[in-house]
């Protein structure tokens, strides 16, 4: 009869085994070959039915192998070298430093990724990786090496980002179905967008008005929700332009008066390492808050107004 051919496990399984008997742990092993660890786990399983062999002890903490497994790892760590050092199998540029970047929602749409491919373009060698935090609920859990927030930056020990304002601002196409805003008392019959992340009593106080929070319509629990709920004329939103200056600049949303105020909160950078790519990214997101910033003041005289209803 002829001979059976020979099993060859898939080089995914050889590594993830290798790996994870050396970091003693699927959490690890996971991490460095950036898979979950439910899939490095079903790798060495796959690998162990192929083999019909079991490899590693899973019930030890660290993970512990096997008689057959140690006589295997050498093995395969021996076949992953011979492979690792075949120069068509060694990759040039390889990232080498991984950097987790938290961001709320509307900051890293309107502020961050839009300037992105300048840091990535200076900073080939840091693998990226960016996540969105959810402010009005918890802003403080997700692990990042830079987290940017919005809130108190004095209260959470932070380094604030840009002194934003905010100023009323409202689609045209609305503007052409009101009756004309000549001041800012003729807001309190206009209707006004709501957030919880936004009130409006700063405005409020900046303008003289002695005016409750708006009580009627939905609340968005999202800036960028805000300002798109605005750019399609269901209101007039409480807004920063550093968040919506691109929507300013088209004249998809105008401001209305010249009075600003400070917002309730402001974005800041929590504490990070002093030093590698977490310092190198604040530093570069500064700059690009500082660009911001000075765009967004460009734009905030009152463009000329729709007239309005008769």
């Amino acid at each position: 009869m002829p001979a059976l051919p020979p099993r060859f496990p898939s080089i995914e399984g050889l590594r993830a085994f290798e790996a994870a008997a050396r970091l003693g742990s699927f959490e690890r092993a996971a991490d460095e070959l950036h898979i979950t660890a439910s899939a490095v786990s079903k790798r060495v399983a796959t690998l162990e039915e192929l083999l019909d062999t079991q490899l590693l002890q899973r019930t030890a903490k660290p993970l512990a192998l096997t008689a057959a497994g140690k006589e295997y790892l050498e093995q395969v760590r021996a076949a992953l070298g011979l492979l690792a050092a075949m120069p068509l199998h060694q990759r040039a540029g390889r990232p080498q430093t991984r950097l987790r970047v938290c961001a709320p929602p509307t900051f890293a749409r309107q502020i961050l990724v839009p300037a992105l491919e300048a840091y990535t373009t200076a900073h080939p060698e840091v693998e990226l990786e960016v996540v969105l935090s959810i402010p009005y609920l918890d802003p403080g859990t997700m692990d990042a090496d830079v987290q940017v927030r919005n809130g108190d930056a004095a209260a959470a020990g932070g380094t604030l980002l840009m002194d934003d304002v905010v100023t009323p601002l409202a689609a045209p196409a609305l503007l052409q179905r009101l009756p004309p805003l000549r001041t800012p008392a003729d807001l309190l019959n206009a209707p006004l967008l709501r957030t919880p992340l936004e009130p409006w009593a700063p405005w409020f106080a900046a303008a003289a008005l002695e005016a409750p929070e708006p009580a009627q319509g939905p609340k968005l629990v999202d800036l960028g929700l805000l300002l798109e709920a605005a750019v399609s004329g269901q209101g007039i939103a409480l807004g920063r332009p550093s968040l919506a200056r691109h929507w300013l600049a088209s004249g998809a949303l105008v401001p209305l008066f010249p009075v600003v105020a400070r917002p309730a909160n402001q974005y800041y950078l929590m504490p990070h390492a002093r030093s590698g790519a977490p310092a190198d990214f604040a530093h570069w997101l500064r700059s690009v808050c500082a660009q911001v910033a000075q765009e967004a003041a460009a734009q905030l005289a009152p463009a000329e107004l729709p007239s309005g209803k008769p």
